[in-house]
């Protein structure tokens, strides 16, 4: 558990630093065209995707996970009532 903590909390600080990074590169940029007189060109965009974030899910998926919540739930409820009839 706290492997994987510590890798998330590495790779979220990875990504703010890279944003960051691009941040100050485009200020370099920006700095350096003014010095020649000329406009900064539009930087390329790099991340299309946010590394590490939420993938996004089909409703067909997130009918399927739905479905399958729900019968775990309903068996979890069935032994718990057969168990407090045991009683």
């Amino acid at each position: 558990m706290a492997l994987s903590h510590d890798a998330d909390l590495l790779q979220a600080a990875l990504y703010g630093y890279q944003m960051e990074k691009e941040k100050i590169e485009a200020k370099i940029r920006e700095l350096q065209a003014q010095l020649k007189g000329k406009r900064a060109p539009a930087p390329a965009v790099k991340h299309a995707n946010k590394p590490g974030g939420r993938r996004q899910m089909s409703d067909a998926a997130r009918a399927r996970i739905a479905a399958a919540q729900r019968k775990r739930w309903a068996e979890f409820h069935k032994k718990r009532a057969a168990a407090q009839a045991g009683d």
